[in-house]
């Protein structure tokens, strides 16, 4: 079809977007650029119908509403790290008590806590230094489990420093699985794969392995 000699075939509409264009990520504003510029190039004795053009405007608002609602929980994840990095920070400097076996020793005292999973008819706790040589040991005997046990260390023979708590526990043959808490001296924090992270001596754990501030 020809108007006033000009065919129409040799009109060509505008690009409003590449060829490749990722139709999955398009933002609102090329949504509705694209949208505007099919009804502008629309062939008149085949005009789109407006309900059609009402459900573009609905999803487009749908994509509105989505973007801000997805731009809220990333603003609200940034806030809640940078808080537990704030958090975090306060803890610089102070004795802590975690889940681990690297116990902080200071004028040569220390407190240890573990717990076994079962009961146990023999318990061996053993300390040791950074070259690995025993500097304490204890033995219990009957011990119940789920039920926290505590361990100190009292030696002014030891210099400041971490040192490693082993627990083995058995019950008849079998060994019982203990779970120690150690004390530690924050030195720093980290934020590392999204999760914040105490240091101190060689070791980093998460701070939601800290059971205790203070004592």
């Amino acid at each position: 079809m020809e108007l006033n000699g000009i065919n129409n075939e040799l009109i060509k509409k505008p690009k409003v977007v590449d060829q490749n264009y990722d139709n999955s990520k398009m933002s609102n504003e090329d949504f509705l650029k694209v949208l505007l510029a099919d009804l502008q190039w629309q062939d008149p004795l085949e005009a789109k119908d407006i309900s059609e053009f009402i459900n573009n405007s609905v999803k487009l608002r749908e994509m509105e509403v989505l973007n801000n609602f997805q731009k809220t929980v990333d603003m609200l994840k940034s806030a809640n790290e940078s808080n537990a990095l704030l958090y975090g920070a306060s803890l610089i400097g102070k004795k802590i008590s975690y889940e681990g076996n690297a116990t902080y020793i200071q004028n040569g005292k220390s407190t240890v806590h573990f717990k076994l999973d079962d009961d146990a008819d023999l318990v061996k706790i053993t300390v040791t230094d950074k070259t690995g040589k025993p500097v304490e040991a204890k033995t219990f005997e009957h011990v119940k489990g789920n039920k926290e046990l505590t361990f100190k260390i009292e030696n002014e023979n030891l210099p400041d420093g971490y040192y490693t708590v082993y627990v083995e526990a058995q019950k008849g043959t079998e060994k019982v699985k203990a779970t120690v808490y150690s004390q530690a001296l924050v030195e720093g924090i980290l934020r590392e794969d999204g999760k914040i992270k105490a240091i101190f001596g060689n070791e980093k754990v998460d701070i939601d392995s800290i059971v205790q501030i203070g004592g």
